[in-house]
């Protein structure tokens, strides 16, 4: 009885730290997935649009039954509020304090491990034993688009901070997390759709058989696009949307090592000190967000205790005010 209690109070302090390492761990697959099926021809526009068509429909029924009394109207002007808010800052940083130091410092570490990962190799680390699971690379159009990778990887990594920050004040705005994830792959389905309409021209492309790319599509949509992305709605919500992000290198971490571990890829050394460099960055900037926490649900404390005393003392007063008007009656 008591381990259970024990359970249920560490699962309902670290239920957002749980499914945000969730959410990492989807991802890695999603990347093995879909490096599966872009090998086996598989289209990445209208990969996308497939997708994102298969979250919309997933997670429709659900937002219509749970969230059709308790969300608010989406308007065109809260729209528009969004957009301008989201060009707003989040977080609160404070360098006269170590949690605030730490944060930005945990930030820093973390990013200079990812970029260590990304451009620094180092010697190759020999895999002892055959891969698990072995997937064809086409070795030549590795280095060919080598620099358009990497602005492309850049592009996204921005998109997708600024993402994190309009969907913590679209939460503020519209708290109907199940809906927003509904709206957000329904708008994401059309764009991709028009753009995949408008670039790709042989109808071929849109035929997906019985094979890698549909399980792809179906994990990627299912999984990804709407569990994860409602996952990450709630957590925003309840932690903030640095919490979110700060779990990102991760899944940097996570790829590497399954890449080595299970698919037999090359690993170098600039993957495993980047990787150490993340775990201890991440470790800093955890510290830092839980002082925040600690600091407010103090503050909170103290104020309620001042609510509670403002509102005892004329209790006081009332209570002593009888016994003097009886002693003033009995004068003479």
């Amino acid at each position: 009885m008591a381990m259970n209690v024990r359970l249920g109070v560490f699962f309902t302090r670290f239920k957002p730290h749980i499914l945000i390492i969730f959410a990492q761990v989807g991802y890695t697959f999603m990347y093995f997935f879909t490096d599966a099926s872009f090998k086996h021809g598989m289209n990445p526009h209208v990969h996308i649009t497939y997708r994102q068509i298969v979250a919309s429909v997933g997670m429709f029924p659900l937002a219509y039954f749970f969230e059709r009394k308790t969300r608010p109207r989406m308007t065109g002007t809260l729209f528009l509020e969004i957009f301008v808010l989201s060009l707003l800052g989040m977080e609160i940083v404070d360098l006269k304090n170590p949690r605030g130091i730490a944060k930005v410092v945990g930030t820093s570490v973390s990013l200079g491990g990812v970029m260590i990962m990304t451009f620094y190799k180092g010697p190759i680390i020999r895999n002892p034993w055959h891969p698990f699971i072995h997937i064809q690379h086409k070795a030549s159009n590795l280095h060919e688009n080598w620099l358009k990778g990497s602005l492309l990887t850049v592009s996204s990594c921005i998109s997708w901070a600024l993402s994190y920050i309009m969907q913590a004040f679209t939460l503020k705005r519209y708290p109907a997390q199940i809906s927003l994830s509904t709206w957000m792959n329904l708008v994401g389905a059309a764009q991709s759709g028009v753009f995949a309409v408008l670039t790709q021209h042989r109808p071929g492309v849109w035929s997906v058989g019985l094979n890698i790319d549909l399980w792809c599509i179906i994990y990627s949509g299912i999984v990804c696009s709407a569990l994860i992305v409602y996952i990450q709605l709630w957590c925003t919500e309840e932690k903030g949307p640095v919490f979110v992000t700060m779990f990102d290198p991760l899944c940097t971490v996570l790829v590497a090592a399954l890449a080595y571990f299970v698919f037999g890829q090359k690993l170098y050394m600039g993957s495993i000190v980047g990787g150490g460099i993340v775990i201890m960055g991440l470790y800093m900037l955890l510290w830092g967000k839980e002082s925040d926490e600690f600091e407010l649900q103090n503050k909170s404390q103290l104020e309620s205790d001042s609510v509670h005393e403002t509102f005892q003392q004329p209790d006081l007063q009332i209570g002593a005010s009888p016994p003097t008007n009886h002693v003033l009656q009995h004068q003479p």
